[in-house]
């Protein structure tokens, strides 16, 4: 896509909508690291902290132009505004995880919730590939750190029983 043909208003609001969400998670994540989280029995696997300060962001990067590049292809579309729809559904939960896992400290809430998420990133990948396939393939990182994140999880959540 040529740069003048780019809608820098809708690229920008769609980044920023990502990037924003993950800051709110932050917000739940962020106090309960030096605290909580340091003191849990973790797999041999977990990556250092670092690791989840660049990863996160670049992931958020790509979704805001996933969903970008979807919602370019016209909101008078029904089936752009059901992929967005889902797209809103999957960043709340992304959002929502880091609420039970971190914020309630509960391993087991963020277990059950993110094979939600899974899921509906797979719906949401399947659902953007098929409007813009460029848009499909930025969420495919996304759900293999999720997958990673799902076995972290489970395996944080066994290791403290």
């Amino acid at each position: 896509m040529p740069r003048s043909q780019i809608n820098w208003k809708h690229l920008l609001i769609s980044i920023l909508l990502c990037q924003f969400t993950g800051v709110l998670g932050a917000l739940f994540t962020t106090p309960a690291i030096p605290t909580w989280y340091t003191n849990l029995v973790k797999p041999s696997f977990v990556p250092p902290s670092w690791t989840f300060s660049v990863v996160w962001p670049l992931l958020f990067l790509l979704m805001g132009i996933a969903l970008y590049l979807v919602w370019e292809k016209g909101l008078e579309k029904a089936e752009v505004r059901k992929a967005m729809g889902v797209f809103g559904v999957q960043l709340f939960l992304n959002f929502l995880w880091s609420v039970l896992f971190f914020g309630l400290r509960s391993p087991l809430y963020g277990l059950v919730e993110i094979v939600g998420l899974w899921i509906i990133i797979l719906v949401n990948i399947w659902l953007f590939y098929r409007i813009s396939r460029t848009a499909g393939l930025l969420l495919v990182p996304y759900i293999l750190w999720v997958s990673f994140a799902t076995v972290l999880n489970y395996t944080i959540w066994v290791l403290n029983v």
